[in-house]
């Protein structure tokens, strides 16, 4: 069967979910609780993998602001959260091959406001359905620095299979980093989805917040169905 090139390349556009949406990154309407979501105590620790450095001062981070938002490629998001209305966190779709339907999601940092928690899933979630569902790519990749345990363990429960170690593959902020590499593909999409949709679902919390199914437990039946 002969397969066909070229979709569509994604757009600044509003991507609406239940807890957060994603909203193109505007410097003057995101970067001050950007700032905000990342000026925390540890907040070295938690951008030490990222590309850009740790905010100290607003007009840093309004400047890095300036230049996502005017980039295609990465293409930057906000992720705002729906009962506030402010920016807790951002990502970006990167590497975008139209011709081929794949791109990679990268550049995160989810601030305190949604890190480790349902925000951040349906952040993820609402990336991925744009993807697979409104773009139709074939393939979607989440990449990090192979030291990086927490990325790791993210992509796994997430449901991205891991493909492979590029070694010495770049060198971020003056250090080696071997690049570890994981995937979704479009075929995988009809069976991840339920299993966010079911771990999403109001019936999956406690009262007190507590989830009753893992969605790395979700996650896994989906990839591995005979398991």
């Amino acid at each position: 069967m002969m397969l066909r090139q070229g979709f569509p390349k994604p757009t600044k556009t509003t991507i609406e979910g239940t807890l957060v949406r994603l909203d193109p990154l505007s410097a003057n309407v995101h970067a001050e609780d950007l700032f905000e979501a990342g000026h925390v105590p540890d907040r070295d620790v938690k951008f030490r993998y990222l590309v850009d450095i740790a905010p100290d001062d607003l007009s840093i981070v309004r400047k890095w602001a300036e230049n996502a938002e005017a980039s295609e490629d990465p293409m930057f998001f906000a992720v705002i959260d729906q009962e506030t209305g402010k920016a807790v966190g951002r990502q970006s779709l990167m590497r975008i091959d139209a011709t081929h339907g794949v791109a990679e999601i990268g550049n995160i940092y989810w601030g305190p406001g949604m890190s480790r928690s349902a925000k951040a899933t349906e952040a993820m979630f609402l990336m991925m359905q744009y993807i697979f569902e409104e773009l139709g790519y074939r393939r979607l990749e989440w990449k990090c620095d192979n030291a990086n345990e927490p990325s790791k363990a993210a992509a796994k429960r997430f449901g991205f299979a891991f493909e492979g170690l590029f070694r010495q593959h770049l060198i971020i902020k003056g250090t080696n980093r071997d690049t570890a590499w994981y995937s979704i593909i479009d075929r995988e999409w009809p069976s991840l989805k339920p299993a966010f949709l079911t771990w999403l679902a109001p019936t999956n919390f406690h009262p007190d917040g507590r989830q009753c199914t893992a969605l790395s437990d979700l996650t896994s039946v989906a990839m591995n169905p005979l398991r």
